[in-house]
């Protein structure tokens, strides 16, 4: 009777494991990997144009001496000194010029003195016409000489009147407020018509930002429109466009955009600035910056095929803004690009499509497969 025991354990066993249900088999659909897809399109880049230039006085003054032949006895300012309008800055010495208004004033005081004397030997005979008193020739001639020595008298009076401008413009003056960008005249100089500027100003301390940029970007800058300027020195200053050049340069293809900054005395002219305008916008086809891979070879993003499985495919970016990046080159519109995560795969993975709000998008349907061939009649 022991062997029955053991045949009897083997029933009970086998019987049970007849009893449990097999394990459902897992599709490979099921076991893709989920992921959130976007559709490459257009959209508006803001805040992502860009341009560099050169810091200039927005109006530049140049002050020269008005009179010609004098010496330069005292320099009343200097490079960086903020002057007001009508200020000093040059006094020319006026030794010179004082001897020669003093010639003139006695020049003029001698010319008076004979021009009253022609008219009044004029006036005495100014009844005598065809009186037989004196002839008609000599009459005529007093009359001649009374206006001669008038008008001798205005020439001089006109010379001292020049002389006593000249002496007023022995104070070389500012002709606008600024600030001093730039000193050439030294004490000893003798100052002269036409030559170098003995200072340049930068009119009301106003510096600007002429940022050059290509014919295309000038069509999305208009004046009024904001930019942030950044110096080298990491200060970031907001600007505003004032003047966009009605012209491109013949040789560079590049117009001048200017960039009104406020007074700040860390703002200097000739310096550099980089320039970044808030509200210009374009609409580019671009990809959510998340979509777009970087390595040291080049950019990429993860397309995902009818057949929901996905490639990577090289793109050449462009500007960026407002979360999207600017696709020069790669996908075009309408392809179905992985929105994030897309370095964890690999070509030819199976994915699981799933929209912005999460939900996962149906799968393209499969191309018919072709009918098997009948096998042939022997």
């Amino acid at each position: 009777m022991k062997p029955i025991l053991p045949l009897i354990l083997v029933a009970s066993a086998l019987a049970l494991a007849g009893c449990q249900k097999p394990k459902p088999k897992i599709t490979a659909e099921q076991n893709a990997r989920a992921v959130r897809v976007v559709t490459l399109g257009v959209h508006p880049i803001s805040g992502a144009l860009a341009a560099s230039g050169d810091l200039v006085p927005r109006e530049e003054a140049a002050v020269l001496p008005e009179v010609a032949g004098y010496r330069v006895a005292k320099v009343l300012a200097d490079v960086g000194d903020n002057v007001k309008k009508g200020q000093t800055l040059v006094e020319l010495d006026p030794a010179l010029i004082q001897a020669q208004l003093a010639q003139a004033e006695a020049n003029v005081a001698q010319a008076q003195a004979q021009a009253a004397q022609a008219a009044e030997q004029a006036n005495r005979v100014k009844d005598l016409d065809n009186a037989g008193v004196l002839s008609q020739e000599a009459i005529d001639q007093r009359r001649f000489q009374a206006r001669a020595a008038q008008a001798t008298a205005a020439a001089q009076q006109a010379g001292l009147k020049d002389l006593r401008t000249r002496l007023s413009k022995m104070n070389v003056t500012s002709p606008v407020s600024g600030v001093v960008l730039e000193r050439t005249v030294r004490p000893g100089d003798m100052s002269a018509l036409g030559g170098t500027p003995w200072f340049r100003l930068a009119r009301d301390n106003e510096i600007e930002l002429a940022a050059q940029l290509s014919e295309d970007d000038l069509a999305k800058i208009h004046p009024g429109q904001h930019a942030q300027v950044t110096l080298p020195s990491g200060l970031a200053v907001q600007g505003v466009v004032r003047l966009v050049s009605p012209q491109v340069d013949n040789t560079t293809k590049l117009g001048v955009v200017r960039v009104h900054l406020p007074v700040n005395n860390d703002i200097r002219a000739g310096g550099f600035g980089h320039a970044v305008f808030q509200e210009a916008s374009g609409n580019v086809l671009a990809a959510p910056e998340t979509a777009v891979t970087f390595n040291a070879d080049q950019a990429s993003v993860v397309v995902v095929g009818a057949d929901n499985r996905v490639k990577r495919v090289p793109v050449v970016t462009g500007q960026r803004g407002g979360g999207y990046v600017e696709l020069i080159k790669g996908p075009p519109a309408g392809s179905r690009i992985v929105q994030n995560a897309a370095a964890f795969l690999m070509d030819g993975d199976l994915v699981r499509p799933a929209d912005a709000s999460g939900q996962v998008v149906a799968s393209a349907a499969p191309a018919a497969a072709p009918a098997p061939a009948k096998a042939a009649r022997k």
